[in-house]
């Protein structure tokens, strides 16, 4: 049981001064033709879809790339991605550089309540108090955390007042590089505002020195997560097991039609006979021929 952490301080460590390494040189602007291929390209890795509008956002985010590689032209550093082999580091940093990562801690809060009212007592009721079936649930694109660390508040949170309610977290990014921000579970103290003020006297710590407004996610929530990488266009990405409910949520929107299709395929076949599916509020599976039925706003369940 995780205990309460109100008066919880913790240490952190002071940023080092980098310090100035004189003017910075920028890359000359990508041609057209070369834009369309790398877009083409991290589409085929990703499942990322760039429109033309992009092209100046893509090109600023690649520039420290350059930089790092000491190159000075986008046809050098897409010559290099191009003939890159499969698990290469740099396509690795290139998605890390594209990728958008926004969300806060119980972002839409309907689906959390939903699944607190509803989703959790049917699961306890249909498995009449077993021990040995927990609850599983799959956060696809968990960005930098604060949506599996919501899940699992409020998971802890019902286990408190269910006996022998048990549950596992799998999170999963394509970026490497907000799953190491993750295992941290360290933010700013205005992000962790959405928190209810009861959790968070229980599941958040103020750091020591209070004028880095910092706070972090306590180490016994942080351990009942499993982060890992996981590139969700692979078509032979696999869970160790199918799931009771996967949260999806504001990502299908950044994919073309046909890996909005072929994303959702995949996630019905890792939900279990029943299980929960919980996508974006702007998100639908309208159109798709999946085994899903709507119960609630941009909540699905898979038809047994």
């Amino acid at each position: 049981m995780i205990g309460k952490h109100t008066s919880a301080r913790w240490p952190i460590a002071a940023a080092p001064d980098l310090g100035t390494a004189g003017m910075q040189k920028f890359a000359p602007p990508m041609a057209e033709d070369l834009f369309e291929q790398l877009s083409e390209f991290i589409r085929q890795r990703s499942g990322i879809r760039l429109s033309p509008a992009k092209k100046v956002m893509l090109e600023a985010r690649l520039q420290k790339r350059l930089r790092s590689l000491g190159m000075d032209s986008f046809d050098d550093y897409c010559a290099r991605l191009f003939n890159s082999r499969p698990g290469d580091e740099e396509v690795a940093q290139m998605i890390n550089a594209v990728t958008t990562n926004k969300t806060d801690f119980f972002r839409e809060p309907v689906h959390f309540q939903y699944l607190e009212d509803s989703i959790l007592p049917e699961f306890v009721a249909v498995n009449d108090g077993e021990t040995g079936n927990p609850f599983c649930l799959w956060s696809a694109g968990c960005s930098t955390g604060e949506e599996p660390y919501t899940l699992s508040m409020v998971l802890s949170d019902f286990a408190e007042r269910q006996k022998n309610f048990r549950f596992s977290i799998l999170a999963t990014d394509i970026s490497t590089r907000v799953l190491d921000a993750a295992r941290l579970g360290i933010y700013g103290e205005d992000r962790a505002a959405t928190v209810p003020e009861q959790m968070k006297r229980k599941y958040v710590m103020r750091s020591k020195d209070r004028n880095k407004g910092l706070v972090r996610i306590v180490p016994e929530l942080r351990r009942l997560i499993r982060f890992q990488q996981a590139n969700l266009m692979d078509e032979h990405l696999l869970i160790p097991e199918p799931v009771d409910a996967i949260f999806c949520r504001n990502v299908i929107i950044y994919f073309d039609r046909r890996s909005q299709e072929m994303l959702l395929e995949r996630l019905c076949r890792c939900l279990k006979p029943g299980g929960y599916l919980f996508l974006g509020h702007s998100e639908t599976v309208h159109g798709f021929t999946l085994p899903l039925t709507c119960i609630g706003s941009t909540i699905y369940r898979k038809v047994s």
